[in-house]
C-alpha cells in the first residue's frame, strides 16, 4: 500500500470563521493558502471555480465594504484564507487603515504557506496591487500570481499583458504568472497543481 497522502476532497469544504483580530486566527499547524486581490477583480470567482461550487466564497454587492478575513477549511487538511479586497475606491481612510493593520497583524504571525494574488490580466496592475505584492514579497514564502479575466483578452495579447504585469509588480523569476478564467475554468488545473504541492511540502 502507498503511504502517499490523497490530494485534499475540495467537495468537502466548510466556512470557518471571519477574523478580525490576532486571536481569530487559527494557529494550527495546518497550511494557509491565502488569496488577496481588488475588490473588482473577481476573487471570491477564481476561489469558487477552484473548488467548483457557484456561491461559496460569498460574492459582495458591496465590495471592499467588510474588512475581514475569512477561512475555509479544504477536508481538513488545509485553509483557503480569504483577505479583504483592497483599492474600492469609496472607502473611508479610517477603513483603509483597518484593512493595512488587519493585514500587518496576519503577515507578522508568519502563518502564510503560500500566497496567491489575484490582478485583472486585461490591465496594467494598480498601485494597490504593488503594495499588495510587497506584503507577499516581504513575508518570503511562496507567492503565485493568478491574472483572471483571461476570457476577455484575444490571444495574441496574453504574453505581452502576462510581460506587463510581472515588470510593474516587480516579480522575481520564481513567482509563477498563470492566465486564469474563473467564467471558462482555464488555468484551475495549474493553480490547484501548486497549492496542493506546497500542501505535501508543508506536511514532509
Amino acid at each position: 500500500m502507498s503511504n502517499e497522502k490523497k490530494a485534499p476532497n475540495l467537495h468537502n469544504v466548510e466556512f470557518l470563521r471571519s477574523a478580525v483580530k490576532e486571536s481569530d486566527f487559527p494557529f494550527d499547524s495546518l497550511p494557509q493558502i491565502v488569496f488577496a486581490g481588488k475588490s473588482n477583480v473577481g476573487k471570491s470567482s477564481v476561489i469558487n471555480k477552484l473548488l467548483n461550487r457557484k456561491n461559496f466564497a460569498r460574492v459582495s454587492a458591496q465590495p471592499g465594504k467588510t474588512i475581514h478575513i475569512n477561512y475555509f477549511t479544504i477536508d481538513k487538511q488545509l485553509y483557503f484564507v480569504d483577505l479583504p479586497g483592497y483599492g474600492y475606491a469609496r472607502v473611508s481612510k479610517a477603513e483603509q487603515q483597518r484593512w493595512g493593520a488587519l493585514m500587518e497583524t496576519y503577515f507578522a504571525m508568519g502563518l502564510l504557506t503560500l500566497g496567491i494574488q489575484i490582478v485583472d490580466i486585461r490591465h496594467k496592475p494598480t498601485r494597490d496591487d504593488m503594495t499588495m505584492a510587497e506584503w507577499f514579497r516581504a513575508s518570503r514564502r511562496p507567492w503565485v500570481i493568478i491574472a483572471n479575466k483571461l476570457d476577455k483578452i484575444k490571444k495574441s495579447q496574453i504574453e505581452g499583458n502576462i510581460a506587463e504585469i510581472r515588470q510593474t509588480l516587480l516579480l522575481p523569476e520564481e513567482v509563477p504568472v498563470i492566465p486564469f478564467s474563473a467564467e471558462k475554468g482555464m488555468g484551475r488545473e495549474e493553480v490547484l497543481s501548486i497549492i496542493f504541492d506546497h500542501v505535501a511540502r508543508k506536511e514532509e
